[in-house]
C-alpha cells in the first residue's frame, strides 16, 4: 500500500468520532449539543461520566498508536519520516472529522497514542505532568497544554526514535495543541475556565 493511500487511511481512522458514536449509540444524545460541544474524552466525561469517557479515551489513544505502529510496516518501506505524516493525518482527522461536519476533539489523546509508539518514556513523563496539573488546578485544559509543552523537553532526556526530527515535530504539535485550546486560554485569562466540580454535568467547558 502506498504512503499516500495510508495518509488518507490515517485521516479516516482519526476522523472516527468515538465520543459521538458512544453518545449516540448508548445515550441517545448528540454530544455536540451538550457541555462544551467538544467531541473529546473530557466533554464525554463531564456530560456522560467515566464509564463513557474511558472507552472513548482508550480508542482515541489507539487510533494514534495504530497509525504509527502498523502503517509504516505496510507502506513499502517508505522513509521513516512517513510515520510522522501518518501521525499528523490521524490527529487532524480526530480534530477535524468529516463525519461530523469537521468537528472533533483537541487531539491530545490521539497525539499521546502516536508518540507512545515512538517515545514511551517521554509520554509517561508528560502524562505525569498532566495528572499533576489536573490534580492541582482541576482544569483539564491546563494539564493538556502543559503536558504538550513538556513533551519536547522530555524527548531531550529520554530514549526515542526519530532523533531531532521527532523533537521538531513534537514542538510543532505542542504549538498546535495550544492553538486548539485557544478558547480555553481566553476563558483562563477572563477567569472563567471551569474546574471539575464547579458545574453540573453538561454545562462545563472542555
Amino acid at each position: 500500500m502506498t504512503p499516500i493511500v495510508l495518509c488518507l487511511t490515517a485521516y479516516v481512522l482519526g476522523a472516527t468520532p468515538t465520543s459521538y458514536v458512544v453518545a449516540r449509540a448508548f445515550f441517545g444524545i448528540d454530544l455536540r449539543q451538550h457541555g462544551s460541544g467538544n467531541l473529546g474524552a473530557t466533554n464525554t466525561f463531564r456530560v456522560l461520566g467515566w464509564k463513557a469517557a474511558l472507552p472513548v479515551m482508550l480508542f482515541d489513544v489507539f487510533k494514534g498508536w495504530l497509525a504509527v505502529t502498523v502503517f509504516p510496516r505496510v507502506d513499502g518501506r517508505a522513509p521513516w519520516a512517513w510515520a510522522l505524516v501518518y501521525a499528523t493525518g490521524t490527529i487532524l482527522g480526530h480534530v477535524y472529522s468529516f463525519w461530523v461536519k469537521f468537528r472533533g476533539g483537541k487531539g491530545v489523546a490521539t497525539s499521546a497514542g502516536a508518540f507512545l509508539a515512538l517515545a514511551p518514556w517521554a509520554v509517561l513523563f508528560s502524562a505525569g505532568v498532566w495528572i499533576a496539573l489536573v490534580f492541582i488546578t482541576r482544569m483539564v485544559s491546563v494539564g493538556s497544554m502543559a503536558a504538550a509543552a513538556a513533551f519536547p523537553v522530555a524527548l531531550l532526556f529520554t530514549p526515542h526514535e526519530g532523533g531531532n526530527t521527532l523533537i521538531w515535530f513534537a514542538m510543532a504539535l505542542a504549538a498546535f495543541v495550544v492553538w486548539a485550546h485557544r478558547s480555553n486560554i481566553r476563558r483562563l485569562l477572563r477567569g472563567e475556565e471551569l474546574r471539575f466540580g464547579d458545574a453540573k454535568k453538561g454545562t462545563a467547558h472542555a
